[in-house]
């Protein structure tokens, strides 16, 4: 025996909270089903908490244009909502002279990807709106700004249950059965129950890939192995250098060990790049070591045994260590042949800056002929 529920949205991250509300105020009866606790306790929960403006990655990317779309969404949703933000403003700053070219060619791509207000700025500018900064040159990201995650995650779940959704906690999904009428689920935790469900939205993060190999029907290239890439942070214990988000030049796995602020104006550094086969959110204080090297590349005065641990957060990856930076993948039914059902896979930065517009692509790669269904 199973119980029914129209939409199935499996994580309650910041992208499945998401997706599940725009799926609630499209009519739909959504149920979320959350493994953890609580809403937003991994990825979502252990990260920088930037708006990104859309820079990192290629043009014509899904991490490209869903971010763009989605930081012009994000900043009307929490004025809206009262979700606290801050538009602080960054710069991406080039040390010495060989990094200049690259520097400009980050620029470029920002501005391919339709980042509009970047402005290229001298050493000496840079350092002049930044006076512990030390650079050769600089690109000003106006656009770029912070949240509080925690607040915008509380804020999607009001609205997707005034609209009539719900969430589970503690509801673990543990396999699946792709059938002609939809899929059943086996749900596991205190109470296992089996539901039948004729969307299924397969946001669980960390997980996803475990999900969807669980999936009986979905045909197995689509459930592709991955690799997790965890991100340590160390936190100033003294009052923060800069005014703005200050990040060096990219490096393989992530966008460098950059300074962050958070709404109290309280300074952090991090994420490095550590990969890893297990789930494992200690941070290593021996790590900070390399920290010091890193930072005093362009904040020289930082001083010695100013960074304590803070926290860790794990990103998932598509590819292992050396790979290039790959994009999103979400795949609805026109890709894996399953109606009813997407998979994402991959999200990591800029996915909470994207989470919106990401809902919206997910709404479409359900399909029109699904809407006309629900509509008849």
């Amino acid at each position: 025996m199973s119980e029914s529920v129209d939409a199935v949205v499996v994580g309650a991250g910041v992208i499945g909270l998401a997706v599940a509300r725009r799926l609630a105020l499209d009519g739909r009866e959504v149920l979320v089903l959350e493994r953890n606790d609580a809403i937003g306790s991994e990825t979502s929960a252990r990260n920088s908490e930037v708006i990104h403006a859309g820079i990192y990655n290629l043009p014509r990317r899904l991490k490209s244009s869903l971010c763009v779309a989605g930081r012009s969404m994000l900043y009307r949703y929490c004025a809206q909502h009262g979700v606290p933000h801050a538009r602080t403003g960054k710069l991406i700053v080039a040390v010495e002279p060989s990094e200049i070219a690259a520097l400009a060619r980050l620029k470029e791509q920002g501005e391919l990807n339709g980042v509009d207000d970047l402005v290229w700025l001298t050493g000496d500018a840079a350092m002049a709106l930044e006076p512990q900064l030390v650079c050769v040159a600089a690109v000003l990201s106006p656009s770029t700004g912070i949240i509080d995650g925690h607040q915008l995650m509380l804020a999607l779940q009001g609205d997707l249950e005034a609209a009539g959704g719900a969430v589970a906690l503690s509801a673990p999904v543990e396999a699946g059965e792709v059938r002609n009428d939809g899929i059943l689920l086996s749900v596991g935790g205190e109470e296992p129950t089996r539901l039948h469900a004729r969307t299924v939205i397969n946001a669980a993060g960390l997980g996803a890939m475990d999900l969807a190999r669980a999936l009986k029907g979905l045909p197995p290239q689509h459930a592709a192995p991955v690799w997790w890439a965890k991100g340590n942070y160390f936190r100033l214990t003294g009052k923060a250098p800069f005014s703005r988000l200050v990040y060096p030049m990219p490096v393989p796995g992530g966008t460098g060990t950059h300074m962050t602020l958070d709404l109290a104006g309280h300074a952090r550094f991090g994420p490095d790049v550590e990969w890893i086969d297990r789930l494992d959110y200690a941070v290593d204080p021996r790590r900070g070591d390399s920290f010091y090297e890193d930072i005093r590349r362009y904040w020289p005065d930082l001083p010695d045994g100013a960074l304590a641990p803070d926290y860790a957060g794990v990103r998932p990856k598509l590819g292992p260590a050396g790979s290039p930076n790959l994009d999103f993948r979400i795949e609805g039914p026109a890709q894996h042949g399953v109606r009813g059902l997407v998979n994402l896979f991959g999200i990591e930065s800029p996915g909470l800056t994207s989470c919106l517009a990401i809902a919206d692509h997910v709404a479409g790669l359900l399909g029109e002929s699904d809407i006309i269904e629900r509509r008849a």
